[in-house]
């Protein structure tokens, strides 16, 4: 593209004078300045297919305007409406400063960056809890602008605005005030609400209803008002319960980051011979991470151009005059200088410094100032302005800088002393604070971190701030512990393995029967201390877990809300469960979804345990439900909710529970927006559940000193079906082979081709299980047919969907429901007969109907639960009811209302789910 006339940078704080400007270019540039945001356009010769940013239509001919710092592409029709402001410029804007959650870099198509606005075409950043993309070199210029999902104490507001997100729409998005298509492949293009997901034009978002209202599932997500979480020590990471495999891999990106920049930079050297390329530092640490940027400048450059050319790599909008280059020797270049790599010799003016040759690396600073101005921001006085200017000299202290802001704050008879100046770094990763000692000179402190970088300081705020006395509360969930101990027990094993200070840490709550404990902790670095020291603990040989878990105000919960708790076990269905989590922390408050391999479903109940109602979503295979369901019934006493509904998302291999409830034989890649409205439109049923308790009257084998004692009882609970003998055995074949090698089982159709080939091997095997057990039914004797499976079966549905009872009427038994109290106890031949049952050509042969069994062993039998097998040793099994129904939901058949917003925010959910695959 060919050089263009340089304009001012309309609408920044800080504008650079006009270089020069001539004729239509220049006027067209220079009128767009007055209303768009930081932007410095010029006019550009185009050279390949180009779309507007704005109206996102290809521009016709050959020139275009172009920002020179974000690559900002405009029709000229379009510059004098741009809305959306620069790269350079959006941290001034930012309403709420919250540090992204990033994980490790991915390769996402048809995506774009959200600094430099350029197409993702190698590996590139994700925040993981709003739609924010960038480079990996542009990572360190994104803004602290992620999603507000919880109060932390410094700015927390009641009422909640729009968080507007540009670009990377799907291609079906539509604009929720004019109905037209507001999407772009070519270009970073359109806008989204980051909580109620509504989608607008550029042109259009700034006239919707600044009030953001949470959209279709208002009602399903946790408000984060009512959510409130102390997490100045803990990343973003850990703050959400994201697996700390995400952490390692992207701590290691940033220490190989600085010392690789370079190298990977080096690429990109211009070819043209006319062309210079420089390394230039922002500031010190720059150097000491040797952390630099390129720029492409004439061989023959006045300084006043390279500087400008640095500071718009660095994505810094003031005035080039405030700024010099200095080599690593800390040797100015003069203002009328000029670099000449080809002829340096030649010109007089450079002196000795410049004589041999000129330096390839640059470090750009700012020059001293006697005065400026600077912003303080009082918005957690909630006073209803975004800030106030005043200008400081060299004599003006914290303290003066309070004394005079007060007044214009409306504040003229506060006391100093109730009041202090706070620092705050906006960095994309942390959001770092730091209280200003009152004497300590302004002037000297911009100074020092201008030194450190001068991107820092373009991401640093002040903020005034009334003093408080703060109460630290960190809670922090531990699992892993012995069960069944007292608080006092737990308490000293805490205090022996991780030197817990009782002056500040506090057990909350105590979890006996799972063995964990909730520690109240008021000093945020012995939560920290102590939630790193876990990871690395060990009591009886067991492993300890930490999960840093918010506390919900459920004071604040609107009355007709109902948040949504969700569990995902990421390794069910594929892996699929990965993406599911990604969807549903976008969709949702994260703080309200929870990974079950990190943790269990403990910390999510007790998280939601002050909610007076709430619905549960689990994401997992038949296991998975049974797991979750088990955990909710050793711990409703202590849930203000009791009886929440739990609705399923199978991720399983037979997910039989899943198809009874209509959600589906397994979820192949289905929108999770619309996943949520179907659960939210579910009808609540009941189920029931049964304990199933295992009295081995034989010796356990392998006791101890020769002394044969039996197994102690054990009791397990059934959702679904009991099997024993043929049936339990190829379940058990199965488990031996994925414990062999489990990197192999990612997917169903692996996972049933492993089950007939168990299967077939097991084809000629006869085990006469009729005359190795006994059934009592309801106190009667029951004579058993010749069998090699008898199965219990809860609901309708068993091995994959099959319909072992069968349909036909039979005046013996009662219809079976999922709800009766009656278990179906039904025998199966063998494998051919198993393989029959699941073709649909028979049933299973109906054996009895009832609600009390006891099964006696005669021998050891394979035997499964759920899906879970093990090899039971002779002895009585006895099968009852287990307490209370369980509350279930139950897909709607009524088909979704289509209204124009469900249809856009469904559009756009897919855009999510589309994300890194």
């Amino acid at each position: 593209m060919a050089d263009g006339t340089r304009s001012l940078r309309g609408g920044s704080p800080a504008s650079s004078p006009l270089l020069g400007g001539r004729g239509r270019a220049a006027a067209a540039a220079a009128a767009a300045g007055s209303s768009s945001p930081g932007h410095g356009f010029r006019r550009v010769t185009l050279t390949k297919p180009t779309f507007c940013h704005y109206c996102s239509d290809f521009i016709w001919g050959l020139a275009g305007y172009q920002c020179e710092v974000c690559n900002f592409m405009s029709h000229e029709k379009c510059l004098k409406n741009v809305k959306i402001p620069c790269s350079c410029i959006v941290p001034s804007l930012v309403r709420v400063p919250v540090a992204h959650c990033f994980g490790p870099p991915g390769h996402y198509k048809r995506k774009f960056c959200t600094v430099c606005r350029k197409s993702l075409e190698s590996p590139a950043f994700r925040c993981e809890v709003c739609e924010l993309h960038v480079h990996t070199d542009c990572i360190l210029f994104a803004c602290s602008d992620c999603r507000q999902c919880h109060q932390d104490g410094h700015q927390d507001h009641d009422t909640y605005h729009h968080h507007w997100r540009e670009g990377n729409l799907s291609s079906s998005a539509r604009c929720e005030v004019c109905k037209k298509n507001c999407s772009s492949s070519e270009v970073l293009s359109g806008m989204r609400c980051e909580w109620c997901g509504i989608l607008a034009h550029s042109a259009c978002y700034i006239i919707v209803t600044p009030e953001c209202t949470f959209g279709r599932l208002r009602n399903m997500i946790l408000p984060p008002t009512c959510v409130q979480l102390f997490s100045r020590n803990f990343s973003k990471l850990h703050c959400f319960r994201i697996s700390e495999n995400l952490q390692t891999e992207s701590d290691e990106d940033d220490d190989v980051d600085g010392s690789t920049q370079g190298s990977a930079k080096d690429v990109q050297i211009s070819t043209d011979s006319s062309k210079q390329t420089l390394k230039i530092f922002d500031g010190n640490d720059a150097v000491k991470r040797n952390q630099f940027r390129l720029i492409s400048v004439p061989r023959i450059a006045k300084n006043e151009e390279v500087v400008e050319a640095a500071l718009r790599t660095y994505y810094i909008n003031d005035d080039q005059q405030e700024y010099e280059l200095q080599t690593f020797a800390q040797q100015t270049l003069l203002s009328d200088d000029v670099i000449n790599r080809n002829s340096a010799a030649e010109d007089s003016n450079l002196g000795s410094v410049f004589r041999e040759s000129i330096p390839e690396a640059w470090i750009i600073r700012a020059k001293p100032k006697d005065e400026e101005v600077i912003r303080i921001y009082p918005a957690w006085l909630k006073v209803g302005m975004a800030y106030v200017s005043l200008r400081v000299n060299k004599d003006s202290t914290t303290q003066t800088v309070i004394k005079e802001v007060l007044p214009l704050l409306g504040r003229q008879t506060a006391c100093l002393q109730n009041f202090k100046l706070v620092e705050v770094l906006m960095g994309s990763k942390q959001v770092q604070r730091m209280v200003l000692d009152n004497q300590e000179l302004i002037l000297n402190r911009l100074k020092d971190i201008r030194k450190t970088s001068i991107r820092q300081m373009n991401q640093t705020r002040f903020y005034i701030v009334e003093n408080s006395k703060s109460i630290v509360r960190v809670n922090l969930f531990v699992g892993g512990l012995p069960p069944q101990l007292s608080p006092e027990e737990y308490t000293n094993i805490l205090k022996e393995e991780l030197a817990i200070k009782s002056n500040v840490v506090s057990v909350s709550h105590v979890y006996q029967a799972q063995g964990a404990v909730v520690l109240e902790i008021s000093c945020f670095s012995e939560a920290e201390r102590i939630y790193m020291l876990v990871k690395d603990t060990t009591v009886n040989d067991k492993p300890l877990n930490a999960v840093v878990i918010p506390e919900v105000m459920s004071s604040k919960i609107p009355q007709n809300c109902c948040p949504l708790l969700v569990f995902v076990n990421p390794k069910s269905g594929g892996l699929k469960g990965r993406d599911l989590l990604y969807s549903f922390r976008k969709l949702l408050n994260p703080h309200q979804v929870f990974e079950l391999t990190n943790g269990g479903p403990l910390p999510g109940f007790h998280t939601f345990s002050k909610i007076p109602s709430f619905r549960v979503l689990v994401c997992g295979g038949d296991g998975t439900v049974g797991w979750v369901l088990g955990a909710l019934e050793e711990i409703r006493h202590k849930l203000m909710c009791s009886e929440p509904s739990v609705a399923i998302l199978p991720l399983g291999t037979g997910n039989d529970l899943g198809r009874v409830l209509r959600w589906g034989a397994g979820y192949s890649g289905e929108d999770p927006y619309s996943i949520l409205v179907s659960v939210d439109e579910a009808d609540d049923v009941l189920m029931d559940r049964w304990t199933i308790l295992l009295d081995a009257e034989e010796p356990a084998e392998g006791a101890e000193n020769g002394v044969a004692e039996p197994e102690p009882p054990k009791i397990v609970q059934m959702n679904n079906y009991c099997g024993l003998g043929i049936d339990a055995e190829l379940s058990l074949d199965f488990h031996h082979a994925r414990e062999e090698e489990p990197g192999k089982f990612n997917s169903r159709f692996h996972n049933k081709g492993v089950y007939v080939k168990v299967g077939l091997q097991k084809i000629s095997h006869t085990r006469n299980l009729h005359k190795d057990i006994k059934l009592q039914v309801d106190q009667h004797e029951v004579e058993l047919p010749s069998i090699e499976g008898l199965i219990f079966i809860n609901i309708p549905s068993w091995g994959s969907g099959a319909d072992l009872w069968g349909s036909e009427s039979d005046n013996r038994f009662e219809k079976p429901r999922i709800d009766d109290g009656l278990l179906e106890v039904v025998g199966v031949t063998g494998v051919v007969h198993m393989g029959q049952v699941q073709g649909g050509f028979r049933s299973g042969i109906r054996i009895a109907q009832g609600s009390y069994f006891r099964v006696t062993l005669l021998k050891p039998i394979p035997v499964q639960v759920d899906g879970e097998p093990w090899i039971q040793a002779p002895g009585q099994i006895i099968i009852s009811a287990a307490g209370p129904k369980v509350h279930m939901l139950k897909k709607s058949k009524q088909k979704q209302k289509k209204t124009g917003s469900l249809r856009e925010m469904r559009a756009d959910s897919m855009s999510i789910s589309e994300g890194g695959r």
